[in-house]
Parts: C-alpha cells; sequence; structure tokens
C-alpha cells in the first residue's frame, strides 16, 4: 500500500505540473519530456509514455521525437499521466482548454463516481452514475472507452468499468484498485475508432529472435518496461535503427502497437480519471 499511495501522490504532482505548463504556444514534445523527466526526479518511472491527445483524438498521442506539434488557444488537451513504484500504479487525467462546459462535464461524471467505488458496488451502477451526469450537461460518454482495474506491473487487469449502464452486474471488491475514467464529447456516435499507429508499444511475450540488435532491444524492454506500455521514442538513445527493430518485432507478434484513438465522428473530447482503493469510504489515491 506504501507504493501505491507514493505513486498515486507523484502522478497527481506530475500531472499538476504538465497542466500548468499547458499553455498556448507550449510544444507537445517538451510537455511530455518534462512530466517523465519529473517522475524519475521524483523516485518513480512512468506506467506508460504520457498522453497528450489533441480535440477529437481521445487517447494514445503521445509525441514523437521530432513531433513539432504546438498547442492552440482553440485546442482541447487530454493530459494522461502514468507513475508506477515497483509496479504499482498511479492512473490520472485532466483535460485543459477552453471548451469550459465540456471539460466540468468530464470532471462531474468523474465525481459522480467515485462515492460509488464501494464493496459490493455493481459495475452497471458506476456506469449509469457517469453517463447521467453526461446528460445533465447534454453531453454523451464514449461508451467503448472505459475504466479499468489495476494490480501490479498490469494497467488493465481485465476488470472493465463502464461510462455508461452496460448491464454488467460484477461486483466490486473491497481493497481493489480502479482507475475510473470518464471520456465526455461533444461528437455523436459515443465511440472511438482506431487511426495512426500511435508510437506506444507494449510487450506481449519474449520469445527468441534471430536479429542480434532486436534481441538485445528485447532484452532491454522485458527488463525496464515488463509489461507496461512504453514509446518507441523511448529507445532511440539506446538503440540505432529502433523503428525497424520494432517492426521485426511486431512482425513475430512480441509487440503490440497502440493506434491512436480518435471520436468516429470527430467531435471533441473531454477526459477526467482518478485511480482509486474501493473501500466502505473510497479512497483517491491520484488526490494531493
Amino acid at each position: 500500500m506504501e507504493n501505491w499511495i507514493k505513486a498515486g501522490k507523484i502522478a497527481a504532482e506530475c500531472l499538476n505540473y504538465g497542466c500548468e505548463m499547458a499553455k498556448p504556444g507550449a510544444r507537445l514534445l517538451d510537455i511530455a519530456e518534462k512530466i517523465e523527466a519529473k517522475i524519475k526526479e521524483s523516485g518513480a518511472k512512468p506506467a506508460f509514455p504520457v498522453n497528450l491527445s489533441l480535440n477529437e483524438l481521445a487517447a494514445h498521442y503521445t509525441p514523437s521525437s521530432n513531433d513539432e506539434t504546438i498547442l492552440k488557444a482553440e485546442d482541447l488537451l487530454k493530459i494522461d499521466v502514468g507513475v508506477h513504484v515497483e509496479g504499482y500504479i498511479g492512473d490520472c487525467a485532466r483535460t485543459v482548454g477552453d471548451d469550459i462546459e465540456l471539460i466540468k462535464a468530464s470532471e462531474a461524471c468523474l465525481n459522480a463516481a467515485i462515492p460509488l467505488c464501494t464493496p459490493g458496488r455493481k459495475l452497471k451502477e458506476i456506469g449509469k452514475a457517469i453517463a447521467e451526469a453526461a446528460k445533465e450537461h447534454n453531453l454523451i460518454t464514449i461508451r467503448n472507452l472505459s475504466g479499468h482495474g489495476i494490480t501490479q506491473f498490469d494497467l488493465h487487469c481485465g476488470l472493465s468499468i463502464p461510462n455508461f449502464d452496460n448491464g454488467d452486474e460484477t461486483a466490486l471488491k473491497e481493497g481493489a484498485i480502479i482507475a475510473i475514467e470518464p471520456f465526455v464529447t461533444r461528437g455523436n456516435a459515443a465511440r472511438v475508432s482506431e487511426g495512426k499507429p500511435s508510437g506506444i508499444y507494449g510487450l506481449i511475450r519474449a520469445k527468441p529472435v534471430r536479429d542480434i540488435n532486436a534481441r538485445k532491444m528485447l532484452g532491454f524492454i522485458a527488463n525496464e518496461y515488463s509489461s507496461l506500455p512504453f514509446a518507441s521514442r523511448w529507445l532511440e538513445k539506446e538503440f540505432p535503427k529502433v523503428k525497424f527493430y520494432i517492426q521485426l518485432l511486431l512482425k513475430e507478434s512480441i509487440l503490440h502497437s497502440y493506434p491512436q484513438l480518435y471520436e468516429s465522428s470527430r467531435g471533441k473530447v473531454s477526459q477526467a480519471e482518478h485511480t482509486i482503493l474501493v473501500k466502505e469510504k473510497p479512497v483517491i489515491l491520484t488526490k494531493i
């Protein structure tokens, strides 16, 4: 529990730090790299690459090493930060920008769900509360994105916390760690579609590979990131021709590539997220 608490505290602090930097004119790559550096300076490691998803992109955008994207005044930016201490993870997100109503809606959805994170609570009840909070703002939630259970070195452990009433009768158990993660949109699709590769990857399983350099990189990935997502830009200083070796590992089904996720009708999306310890009085681990 000490590590869960530490990871959550660092994640919250680093999210605040990122939000302070997210001003018009800021370069997304600078924001991501500074947040990731602060995580390490705080005695932890990133649990996944900082996600900086703009406008209709809901998730899985992290800047590449040559990304020159500049934040504009009209942009809606979702900052999603993950931190781990010995594999124990804090995961939190916030949205910044000038669409105040959309941002308020996602925060309202999160606040409606948190008190329900109690032992015995059915997942469908949490989803219903989230969707109803969005409806109060005349907005809708994205149905094929959800919150998730978290265990050591496993960011998505199989438990999905819906953002609508999906009829799931599964009940929460005391002591579980979950992420509540509403996505609210001005679009009309209520779902996301897969887009371009994000530059974010995850290890499926390690197995022998013929190429010696790909083998070395695979060993580094397994030792450094375990099953947690990582960015190709993290490897570029260690390994020349990273993209080539990643393609080899993808072809062998050793790595998984995460696609960018965009709202299917191209509506703007707002996100809010906290990591919660399920108790009779739920504990927000990613709250300062």
